[in-house]
């Protein structure tokens, strides 16, 4: 599974902030089974810094519809983690698998 091309262009937007000197670090997040690994490393591949794989293959959080589709509120609960442990200035939401696109820097967001 490449890379979708919603998640493609947030990548390549946060790059584009990096590359202005906006962001020091583009971290990419997705949240699934294995097969989301390679959605990250074509993240990598676009530039991004950093990648964290959330495996939920051997979580209890599946709907009863799909063993792979997390209840929105799991989402929520797994990215709200990330997101304090990471502590980004901005965080830009992609479409499933690659979801999140976290923005650290000194200098970004600041007026």
């Amino acid at each position: 599974m490449a890379i979708n091309p919603f998640c493609e262009i947030a990548v390549e937007e946060a790059i584009r902030l990096k590359e202005a000197g906006h962001a020091s670090e583009v971290v990419v997040v997705s949240i699934g089974d294995a097969a989301c690994q390679e959605q990250l490393r074509g993240a990598l591949a676009l530039g991004a810094d950093r990648a964290i794989h959330i495996d939920i293959s051997a979580l209890d959080l599946a709907t009863a519809d799909s063993p792979l589709a997390l209840e929105p509120l799991a989402v929520a609960k797994l990215l709200k983690a990330v997101i304090e442990q990471e502590s980004p200035q901005l965080v830009l939401l992609a479409s499933r698998p690659l979801i999140v696109i976290i923005i650290r820097s000194h200098k970004c967001c600041q007026p």
